[in-house]
């Protein structure tokens, strides 16, 4: 069953609209007809099923059927954060990590990215992004569209630590040591509705002076397991056994 999110709280009211973009991927698109049942998703994280009751020239309106019960989002915000990368490859992990339960993608300019975004480049790449995330979170049937956000200086990334109530650092020398329990032990501390950010570098690591930074502001070093991973692999890694930790063991 098709997903659109509703740019809006939940309000039980007696019509729901589809308009613009979602209007045309329902009517032309999808080409759903009068009766035919979608997910309506809404800001507040409230999700409905609802039915097709009219549609016209620019607007089908709904009417809703039932709430939707089963809980899609991760008990834990996780929040990605990864530097510049080249090409493609940080749209790769949006899209992806969207369908793995992320709630917030980070990009900052790290000193090993080849990448350089200027501030013009980065208010198009955070549309282009907001697209990506959206279809992802309506094919995976999340409850939540994650946000998107763009640093053009490292500082102010920096600065952005302290929201946050953990925060790890992947880092591929602590991999090389062998190091392997303290992703493990902050994933097994946090409680729910609690937010953790973990970064990655891009694809020439971090280097020491960042990682220096990151400790001052109580950031973790972790490894991810006894391989070395891709820039564009790790976060998908990463992800992954945060929903095994939070969802599949529970």
């Amino acid at each position: 069953m098709q997903r659109y999110f509703i740019e809006e709280d939940y309000l039980e009211q007696v019509a729901f609209e589809l308009v613009g973009d979602d209007f045309h991927h329902a009517a032309h698109v999808m080409r759903m007809k009068l009766t035919n049942q979608c997910f309506l998703t809404f800001n507040n994280e409230v999700a409905i099923v609802a039915e097709i009751t009219e549609i016209s020239e620019d607007q089908i309106l709904l009417k809703e059927v039932r709430k939707e019960s089963q809980e899609k989002e991760m008990p834990v915000a996780v929040t990605v954060a990864c530097g510049f990368t080249k090409g493609d490859k940080l749209e790769w992990v949006a899209q992806k990590a969207t369908e793995l339960g992320m709630s917030e993608l980070i990009a900052f300019p790290s000193k090993t990215s080849v990448a350089k975004w200027d501030e013009k480049k980065l208010a198009k790449k955070e549309q282009r992004f907001e697209k990506i995330v959206k279809e992802a979170a309506e094919q995976s049937h999340r409850q939540k569209v994650p946000n998107i956000q763009f640093f053009s200086n490292f500082k102010p990334f920096l600065e952005s630590l302290k929201d946050y109530d953990y925060v790890l650092v992947a880092y591929e020398e602590s991999a090389k040591e062998g190091e392997v329990k303290s992703f493990v032990k902050v994933l097994q501390q946090v409680k729910k509705g609690e937010k953790l950010l973990i970064i990655f570098g891009p694809e020439g690591g971090i280097t020491p002076e960042e990682i220096a930074l990151f400790e001052e502001r109580q950031g973790v070093l972790c490894g991810l397991g006894p391989r070395i991973l891709r820039a564009e692999t790790a976060p998908l890694y990463a992800l992954s056994a945060m929903s095994y930790q939070w969802e599949l063991l529970q």
